[in-house]
């Protein structure tokens, strides 16, 4: 498969992305503590699909410029439009996993005539509560997180992502997910700090485009796709059997398969 490495200019400095195929636009935005490279296994059959498959790096992951203080969603979302602009694109359809699901429902709310379709891969519709615990959990644990000089922040990592990956077997993948999440590490709390401050529930509830939600039952998030399902019943819905947050390295055709039914449909 033949892809395309590039930059665009956007709010936060440059936005790198990966590119394949030709046909219906579609921008990935990862989920948080990755890269691009969480979609890396899905861009050929995407792209053998006819499906123009553009994987960026959210900003202060990857390749991606870091911005100088945390962002709140919009402010995220507003990268997006520049993207377009940058790949000559009037408008594209947006699929965003967890952090990125976040993003992309913002993006669809602030320029719905940009972007015509949206996917959901594990929507983070999130009750006030559970935001909170997040927050005082996760965010606080990423926030400690940070190099020591004998090199064990590295396995801190490591254990970080194996913890939150129950039922993990692809050592590959794994390997790949935790070196990127280094790229960005000390300020990778960033994006979940915004996304849980954001009512995601309830933004979606404003959207007016095509939604499908997209999930899988091994997911750690995979009861808010449930809860997401019976919230919005005349979104379309479709789930694989089985896998982690990492579907798309464990089940890359059933994964593209769902989302190229979504957008000739």
């Amino acid at each position: 498969m033949s892809s395309i490495k590039g930059y665009a200019d956007g709010p936060f400095g440059q936005i790198h992305y990966k590119m394949a195929g030709d046909g219906i636009p579609l921008i990935l935005c990862h989920q948080s503590f990755t890269s691009h490279i969480q979609f890396e296994a899905g861009l050929a059959p995407l792209a053998k699909a006819g499906i123009q498959a553009i994987a960026m790096d959210i900003p202060g992951f990857g390749m991606s410029d870091t911005p100088d203080a945390p962002p709140n969603i919009a402010e995220y979302a507003a990268c997006l439009p520049p993207l377009l602009d940058h790949l000559g694109l009037n408008s594209a359809n947006l699929l965003g996993h967890h952090s990125g699901a976040c993003l992309v429902t913002e993006a669809s709310l602030l320029w719905p005539d940009r972007f015509p379709k949206i996917i959901q891969n594990g929507p983070v519709n999130l009750t006030p509560e559970e935001q909170q615990q997040f927050i005082d959990t996760a965010v606080a644990r990423e926030k400690a997180w940070h190099k020591k000089e004998d090199g064990s922040h590295l396995m801190d990592l490591w254990e970080q992502r194996t913890g939150a990956t129950p039922g993990w077997t692809d050592l590959t993948s794994m390997s790949r997910q935790v070196i990127h999440a280094l790229l960005g590490a000390e300020k990778a709390w960033y994006l979940h700090n915004a996304v849980f401050a954001y009512d995601h529930g309830e933004a979606m509830g404003r959207m007016t485009q095509p939604n499908l939600i997209l999930t899988n039952t091994g997911d750690g998030i995979y009861f808010l796709a449930q809860r997401a399902k019976e919230q919005f019943p005349h979104f379309a819905y479709a789930e694989q059997e089985g896998g982690t947050h990492d579907i798309v390295d464990e089940q890359p055709e059933a994964w593209a398969k769902a989302i190229v039914d979504f957008l000739k449909s």
